[in-house]
């Protein structure tokens, strides 16, 4: 590993590409501050598998936080509206579909902006992606350099970065942002990641097995497949 003393906080949901972010990180030497959201989802089977994924992971801490975002509803993943299953690539990407969680980036965001400051980090590090995604509008670059201005005016840190005070300005680092899943997962497997600690579905079972037919897990069985790698968890149907 690079040696890099620098400090960073990565978003860390338990699914499949914040922990290849993860690896990523720190394959580039970073000392990882993680932060989980417990955001009012349906189920914590992701926030069980974010703690998995930060103690392989080796994290100098793991964090989780509490947003009542599922007060607002509006979302199939925080409400009792019903997960799609077994859409077609095109309704997939025919805009944006009712996982969609109001904000939801936005907030996780902001919330690992002011965990940078306290542990004096300037860089940030999420698992969005723009390529094989769902269409959620806070996925996108656009998204991300938007918020990275905000973070460099919006904080102590950044105005004294800008005031030339000696501090460095906020990067907001979202690797994943242009590659397929299939070569989110080859990099991960390159990198040594168990992608059998992660959790990746909508609506999975009682026990946490994954559903096999909601837009997230066919975005990952299709990431695998394409990858010409075995996925190591189990599905309720084959």
């Amino acid at each position: 590993m690079p040696e890099n003393s620098q400090n960073a906080v990565l978003l860390l949901s338990g699914g499949l590409d914040s922990a290849t972010v993860a690896a990523i990180a720190r394959s580039e030497g970073y000392r990882l501050h993680a932060l989980s959201v417990d955001y009012g989802q349906r189920h914590r089977f992701e926030l069980d598998a974010a703690r998995r994924v930060a103690e392989a992971a080796s994290v100098a801490e793991h964090r989780t936080v509490e947003v009542g975002m599922g007060a607002f509803g509006g979302s199939a993943l925080t409400s009792d509206l019903a997960v799609p299953q077994d859409r077609s690539d095109d309704e997939m990407a025919g805009g944006v579909p009712i996982t969609y969680v109001p904000a939801r980036n936005t907030v996780m965001l902001s919330l690992a902006l002011g965990y940078a400051e306290v542990v004096g980090a300037r860089d940030l590090f999420l698992g969005v992606n723009a390529v094989d995604y769902s269409g959620y509008p806070d996925c996108r670059p656009e998204f991300v350099e938007a918020f990275e201005r905000l973070a460099n005016l919006a904080t102590k840190a950044g105005v004294d970065s800008s005031e030339g005070r000696g501090g460095a300005p906020f990067r907001v680092h979202a690797p994943l942002i242009k590659m397929t899943k299939a070569q989110i997962v080859r990099r991960g497997v390159e990198l040594g990641v168990d992608y059998g600690l992660t959790h990746t579905c909508y609506s999975p079972g009682a026990t946490g097995t994954a559903c096999g037919r909601c837009d997230a897990c066919q975005l990952r069985l299709k990431g695998f497949k394409e990858a010409g790698v075995e996925d190591p968890i189990e599905y309720q149907r084959g």
